[in-house]
């Protein structure tokens, strides 16, 4: 594992221990059970009907360890009303304080200012991150595959089923996409989607060609999910030639003056 991702887990791992301590899992479970159903961040994005189009998850986000500051002027809640103005599918929003900017409570301003779908978008190391997720609105939550056994990835899908919330399995090489595609999908497929990160993880650039040549290695790329490295209307293009039909954006919008009109160039 990169090293910079190493100690992101290990930071997390401490992370958890003090939030179980602040906030019980039955606090939690209390929490949940308060809400309403989680929104259908799977059906938000794989459209049969019309598989033509891409769909996106436009990100918020901050910052991030490769790119540091990405945007001074940050209001989570502008930037998620602009998407979906613009024609996101469905919001990705970083919790990560430290190295994105990010804060858990994010979720529920996005949730409670626009209606589209939100993930969660963190390093889950522990199940209790599973629950607290659902606590804190979230529809849908990341799983990580060069962070996660397997043992994990599949306990944690099952969970996310129970509570209604749709997993993205993401991965960034090809031995973790093989051993993706025998999980992904469990419990239930219509709440598991499977990305492909652009981002080498130890040189950190970004290269679209990643998500085409391993879409390659499987059967059916409806689930699939290009992430990273995308900023035009041609790099939609080519992802859909290669049958992708779902991309999360989140750097190149952030950048913008204006992220909603940004998004509304790059789907146009």
């Amino acid at each position: 594992m990169q090293a910079v991702l190493k100690d992101i887990v290990a930071r997390k791992f401490q992370e958890v221990e003090r939030a179980r301590a602040a906030v019980p899992l039955e606090e939690l479970k209390e929490r949940i059970s308060e809400l309403g159903r989680p929104r259908n961040f799977f059906g938000a994005l794989v459209d049969r009907r019309h598989a033509h189009q891409t769909h996106i998850i436009a990100e918020v986000k901050r910052k991030s360890p490769s790119a540091g500051v990405i945007r001074e002027d940050f209001d989570p809640v502008a930037i998620a009303k602009s998407y979906a103005a613009n024609g996101a599918s469905a919001i990705s929003c970083l919790t990560d304080e430290v190295d994105f900017g990010g804060h858990l409570s994010y979720i529920h301003m996005i949730r409670d200012a626009v209606k589209l779908p939100v993930l969660r978008k963190d390093f889950l190391v522990d199940i209790y991150q599973v629950w607290e997720s659902r606590a804190a609105g979230a529809d849908a939550i990341l799983l990580i595959g060069e962070v996660l056994p397997e043992r994990d990835i599949i306990d944690f899908q099952i969970l996310a089923t129970e509570l209604g919330m749709t997993t993205l399995l993401e991965v960034h090489d090809v031995d973790n996409l093989l051993r993706a595609v025998n999980i992904v999908g469990f419990p239930q497929a219509s709440y598991s989607l499977l990305g492909i990160n652009n981002r080498d993880l130890r040189t950190m650039k970004t290269s679209l060609e990643h998500s085409m040549r391993l879409a390659e290695l499987l059967e059916d790329t409806s689930i699939l999910v290009s992430e990273s490295g995308i900023r035009t209307p041609a790099d939609l293009a080519r992802l859909r030639a290669h049958g992708i039909h779902i991309a999360l954006v989140g750097e190149h919008l952030m950048r913008q003056p204006d992220p909603g009109a940004a998004l509304r160039e790059l789907l146009s």
